[in-house]
């Protein structure tokens, strides 16, 4: 079947062309990144940074206006969790019950559908027992959506025609105005769950009733409430037909203004009205407010665009700023006392599609450094361009049948997905080296009767099964990574997806395209001397109008190659190779100049000379080395199979220096201290064992690097009692001292809560969102961007003091001198917040909260859950506990913070029941009375147009702003005496709680901390675990009765995939083995390529184990130091690292089944009789093989070099994953020794034994 596939599409070449349009226009339209391609209608793979590592959530929120949290858990949060424990699926139940708000955050398996968890909910909240919630309350399920839903925050700003700031809007207004008209605007844009609204007041009506008028009118509340009620209301009568036409027939009535309000009639007395007017008086004002929000120490009025579950994010981003463009026009406007007119903007402060392109660009760049290097690489190696321009094209191809499989497949595009495409790379190119390589190997051999076709038939056939076999067990090497779940799955899961469907796509291309190209290609012979003529005086006559009219380097490259060509007309034909080399020469001359100007290794600081010598010195140096092993690998493989035993040391030890490296050197050799223990001596005391215990320590674990997203989410607190006046003051403060840092380029601060569902936020605590500037000025994409610079160096600025953008200009870097890395703008901003009343708090960014929330419902990425019986108990344990971590090791100590769970004061009204049955009163009527006077109670609601607004009565200020005067209300009775509310009960003061938290119905509690710099996360959870388990032991640390904690974080997703990968894993290596057993049919030679993955991994461990060795590679090229430019430092064992070692899987065994291969074709075709001859053929096989398995080494190698020096957005993830590539790869040599020598030796054992019978 393969090979009839193969003969028909070279026997079909325009089946072959037309597949290759098809395939290229397809993928171009299914691209994620944005083109600009009009002719091709757009399709594209949904897009976002990083993919939703979030909990399978729904969200049942109650409002129940006023009342406390304990009141809101007893009433509304235990009762709702009970009855939802018992729908199906569900893995836990948190909850967080506030002033007035339940919060049930209901947590599926990840296998249940996200809208089938919501129909179930539904299901069950309508089946819910009579009695079962208050009945003013009513839960309803939260927005079709989680947390990392949040993708665009703006504020509403008075801006003049120029864009300037211009005020004059207060913040009712605005907030009038993002309530009813901006925010149902935008949530008509396609794929919005949400828009919630944050900042400003809601504006009421307010009625401040007068006590003692109320008394002297003898009027009660519930009369009031009525006549209040009744005066706003419409009513329609049908209609009334006059002369032959019908009218519509309506009563007016709804309340249009204060007036309307103060002329309601509460009672008649003596035929005179009294009005609501004569017992207090009307006002607009705002309603209470549980949030606020700040613009660099200014209150604003903002919103916030939700996306809906499984939506495009990108998508989403565009349709909304479509809809802000359309609805801008509508936006009010007014002129202020100096004559500027200000209208109302929506200003973007985040918007999530920036990192999406920043990220997408980051990979763009990568995998177009990855294609030039791979043409420069085949050149060189190759000496034949139309070959290595057959190789190199495979690679755009395959990366667009990619995206083509991506989005019919459902993958979404984001850093981590698209990284699979980057670190398949050198398999991809894999399969057209082996296939090209014996192509032209067979022409070189083929004779002159034989047709093209024939020969790459033959060729293409040979090695068909290898290169199908070798992408196979890269393909099945994936395995543990699909067997992943929750978050490290949904991380990693469409990595795999993404790298399965290159290899596959490769695979396509190798059979489907190679071969009828290659005949193509191959057979193209010019001989006519005047179209050679006319053709290379074209390429001359087109580089000298590029040189003028598009750029100089297009001009001199079309230049050249028409001189070349053109010069073979005049020379003889055993000079011909010469221009071949120069052909080879100026091509891959001028993609180096290509990949130095986009690469930019030592950055735009050093001249583009000094980056391009780096390029070349870099390139020349290890292109040089494979070139020497190339040619001196016979005479190198003929030492080997003369001292096999002193050769296989070699891959031996660096086996071993791999484990110890990856364990550490106690855990490794462990056994040899316990066997000294047992004669009694302990030599792990000694010099020798304390140095290699200190210089291998062994790798530390955490679940991922974090995204570098261009932001930080700042998230301290405060103390609970904080009010709200208080709160406004301090994220004025904090926004104003960080602001003032000139590497942020805009803050803005939240306190509390928006209106929403997914934002459970107390007033203490704020989440300050901090942009900052990138190291370099870009462009919209993120592109650096070149200035004007005048001969000293100094940039040109015009008139306005604006820089001027210059393509042959340097770049402008924004940052300070001492400013080199994000870590340190993060310390500057702790500096500058250290203010007094408020905690410190770990360093986050937007994105990863939200995912650190949604994971553990904490907001830090490491804590502790403490669950008890009893608020008390539970915060007084907490506390206990926060001293203890701040000393304990590898914790940062300004990092931890318990939750003040009890710590809101409380104004209590504890009623005398004895009091209330003498004046014939209930519990009823009095907390009736108290809940009207003192919190209000909205009554009605106006309609305004489009706009509504609660009518809420209440006493006025004067009677309800302090205890005394609340002790002096007069409570009416039924007999129509008035009863001072002391006579009825005792007003006490206590400690409350803020907000109670729960998880599966037991209260909770947060302990929360983070690492000191350069810990791994594992590493410091266990080392603080040992801590306390030490100081309860010691009787430093108390656990009382029925209180038990646990720690939480995403620690967790790294033990939890740790585990399964040592399951999984082996599994893998076992099918990988008998994939290779089926293809060689020799469990002997299987073992020997099985050999390569072990040296390949012994080589990553060592890598990584340099890169944190502080002399690796400590010196500069170009005052540039080599550890900065690879960004090297301590690499602990992520999910990510551990991704990069189960691509090597792949790599490393390609090269050894291709090789091994060979040998076995050759021995059994020669079938050799003695030891020389054995020797003779596995120095023949494995010599005629080294060439495509180094190029495919050198490839991976430099192609993954710009990742391990990459910066942009998403570099985070990406380095660590292609650190195991480079080191296995570097020590992939010496597997091309390790195969054949064991082969030798396989087939010397056969020999012996066959001559001894």
């Amino acid at each position: 079947m393969l090979n009839k596939t193969i003969r028909f599409f070279l026997e079909n070449r325009l089946i072959a062309v037309l597949l290759l349009t098809t395939l290229v226009g397809w993928g171009l339209a299914t691209a994620p990144f944005d083109w600009n391609i009009n002719s091709i209608p757009r399709d594209p793979v949904p897009v976002d940074a990083i993919p939703d590592l979030g909990e399978n959530q729904q969200i049942v929120f109650t409002e129940w206006p006023g009342r406390s949290p304990q009141d809101v858990e007893d009433q509304i949060t235990y009762p709702l969790t009970t009855e939802l424990l018992t729908v199906p699926g569900i893995k836990t139940i948190r909850s967080s019950s506030m002033i007035g708000t339940s919060s049930i955050y209901v947590i599926f398996e990840e296998d249940v559908d996200f809208y089938w968890s919501r129909s179930r909910i539904l299901e069950k909240l309508n089946a819910l027992p009579a009695g079962t919630l208050p009945s003013d309350a009513q839960p309803m399920l939260g927005p079709d959506a989680t947390g990392l839903g949040q993708i665009f925050w703006y504020t509403l700003e008075g801006r003049d025609k120029e864009g300037n700031p211009a005020g004059g809007w207060d913040p009712q207004e605005l907030r009038s105005i993002q309530d009813f008209y901006v925010g149902y605007g935008l949530s008509g844009a396609e794929g919005v769950a949400e828009v919630s609204s944050i900042g400003g007041f809601v504006q009421e009506y307010q009625i401040e009733l007068n006590p003692n008028s109320m008394q002297v009118y003898d009027v009660s509340l519930p009369q009031v409430f009525n006549a209040v009620r009744k005066s706003n209301s419409e009513v329609g009568a049908r209609t009334v037909e006059l002369n032959n036409a019908e009218y519509l027939v309506r009563g007016l009535g709804y309340i249009k203004n204060l007036e309307d309000i103060e002329q309601a009639v509460v009672k008649v007395t003596d035929n005179t009205p009294i009005r609501i007017q004569d017992i207090g008086f009307v006002t607009r004002g705002p309603g209470l407010r549980r949030g606020l929000l700040d613009k660099g120490g200014a209150e604003a009025v903002g919103g916030v665009v939700v996306a809906r579950q499984g939506a495009n994010p990108m998508q989403v981003i565009n349709n909304v700023k479509e809809k802000i463009e359309e609805i801008s026009p509508g936006l009010p406007s007014k002129t202020l006392e100096d004559g500027t007119v200000s209208k109302v903007e929506v200003v973007p402060f985040y918007d999530r599609g920036e990192l999406i392109q920043e990220t997408l660009g980051t990979l763009e760049e990568a995998l177009t450094l990855q294609i030039l290097i791979t043409i420069i690489v085949i050149v060189v190696m190759v000496l034949n361009l139309r070959t290595s321009f057959l190789i190199s094209a495979m690679l755009p191809i395959a990366v667009l049948m990619t995206f083509i499989a991506m989005r019919y497949f459902n993958v979404d595009a984001n850093i981590v997905a698209l990284s699979g495409i980057a670190i398949a790379i050198g398999t991809i190119v894999d399969m057209g080296v082996i296939l090209s390589e014996n192509m032209l190997r067979h022409m070189e051999e083929m004779e002159d009767d034989e047709s093209m076709l024939e020969v790459i038939y033959n060729a293409t056939t040979e090695v068909a099964s290898a290169v199908i076999t070798a992408v196979t067990t890269t393909i099945v090497s994936f395995l543990p990574v699909f067997t992943m779940v929750a978050s490290e799955g949904k991380l990693f899961k469409p990595l795999a997806y993404t790298k399965t469907f290159a290899l596959i796509a490769s695979i396509i291309i190798a059979i489907t395209l190679i071969p009828p190209f290659a005949h193509w290609l191959f057979s193209i012979k010019i001989d006519k001397r005047k179209v050679k003529l006319g053709w290379n005086a074209f390429l001359i006559i087109l580089g000298l109008f590029s040189l003028f009219t598009v750029t100089p380097w297009l001009g001199l490259a079309l230049i050249g190659f028409g001189l070349i060509n053109g010069s073979s007309l005049f020379i003889s034909k055993e000079d011909h190779h010469r221009l071949t080399l120069l052909n080879n020469a100026l091509t891959v001359a001028i993609v180096t100049w290509l990949l130095t100007k986009y690469w930019l290794p030592f950055g735009p600081s050093v001249s583009l000379t000094g980056n391009l010598v780096f390029v070349v010195g870099l390139i020349v140096v290890i292109l040089a080395f494979f070139w020497l092993v190339i040619r001196y690998y016979s005479q190198l493989i003929r030492w080997c199979l003369e001292h096999k035993k002193l050769f296989l040391a070699l891959p031996t030890t660096l086996v071993i220096f791999g484990v110890v490296a990856w364990l550490g050197f106690n855990s490794t050799f462990g056994f040899v201290a316990k066997g000294f223990d047992k004669v009694g001596v302990d030599i792990r005391t000694t010099s020798v064992w304390s140095s290699a215990t200190h210089t291998f320590p062994g790798f530390g674990k955490e679940f991922m690097p974090a995204l570098d997203e261009g932001a930080f989410l700042l998230m301290p607190t405060t103390l609970p009692h904080a009010g709200i006046e208080e709160v406004k003051d301090i994220v004025q403060k904090l926004d104003m001292s960080i602001g003032a840092i000139p590497e942020v380029k805009i803050v803005v601060g939240k306190s509390g809560r928006t209106n929403s569902a997914l934002d459970p936020a107390p007033i203490s605590m704020f989440e300050n969102l901090i942009q900052y500037k990138s190291e370099y000025k870009t462009d919209e994409n993120g592109r650096r961007v070149r200035f004007k610079v005048d001969d000293t160096g100094t940039y040109v600025r015009d008139e306005t003091g604006e820089l001027i953008p210059d393509p042959s200009g340097e770049y402008f870097r924004q940052w300070r001198d001492h400013i080199q890395s994000t870590d340190d703008i993060w310390e500057e901003i702790v500096k500058a917040t250290r203010i007094p009343g408020t905690t410190s708090a770990p360093k986050l960014q937007p994105i990863q909260t939200r995912q650190v929330m949604l994971q553990s419902g904490m907001r830090a990425p490491m804590g502790i859950k403490v669950k008890g019986p009893d608020l008390q108990t539970i915060d007084q344990f907490a506390l206990q506990l926060e001293e203890q971590l701040k000393s304990a090791p590898g914790v940062k100590s300004e990092s931890v913070f318990a939750d003040r769970i009890v710590g809101k004061p409380y104004l209590e009204i504890n009623w005398n029941r004895q009091q209330l049955a003498r004046y014939g009163l209930n519990i009823q009527d009095v907390q009736e009375f108290i809940a009207v006077g003192i919190g209000g109670m909205p009554l009605t609601t106006t309609v305004e147009g489009r706009e509504r607004y609660p009518v809420r009565v209440r006493f006025g200020r004067e009677f309800r702003d302090d205890p005394q005067r609340i002790a002096e209300m007069l409570v009416p009775t039924y007999t129509g005496a008035q009863v001072p509310l002391a006579q009825l009960a005792s007003i006490e003061y206590r400690q409350g709680a803020q907000s109670i938290k729960s998880e599966d119905t037991f209260l909770v509690s947060y302990v929360i901390f983070d690492k000191v710099d350069g810990m791994a996360e594992v590493e410091v959870v266990e080392g603080v675990r040992q801590y306390l388990e030490t100081q309860i032991a010691e009787g430093e640390l108390n656990v009382p009765a029925s209180v038990n904690y646990e720690f939480a974080g995403s620690y967790e997703n790294q033990v939890r995939a740790e585990k399964r990968l040592s399951i999984i894993l082996p599994i893998a290596l076992f099918l990988i083995f008998l994939i290779m057993y089926f293809q060689f049919k020799s469990t002997a030679t299987t073992g020997m390529i099985f050999t390569s993955i072990f040296v390949a991994w012994a080589g990553g461990f060592i890598l990584v184990w340099l890169y944190g060795q502080p002399w690796f590679m400590d010196f500069s090229i170009f005052g540039q130091n080599m550890r900065d430019l690879f960004q090297m430092g301590t690499v602990n064992l992520s999910v990510a690292v551990w991704v990069g070692f189960i691509a090597l899987f792949g790599i490393a065994s390609d090269g050894g089944v291709v090789m091994a291969t060979y040998l076995d074709q050759l021995f059994e075709k020669r079938k050799p009789k003695t030891i020389e001859e054995v020797r003779e053929a596995v120095v023949e096989a494995s010599s005629r093989r080294i060439r495509p398995t180094l190029m495919t080494t050198a490839t991976t190698i430099l192609a993954l070099i710009p990742v391990l020096t990459s910066t942009g957005r998403g570099a985070d993830i990406m380095v660590p994953m292609a650190i195991p590539s480079v080191g296995g790869m570097l020590f992939q040599v010496v597997t091309l020794f390790v195969v054949p020598v064991l082969y030798a030796i396989w087939k010397e054992f056969q020999l012996k034994k066959s001559l001894s019978l």
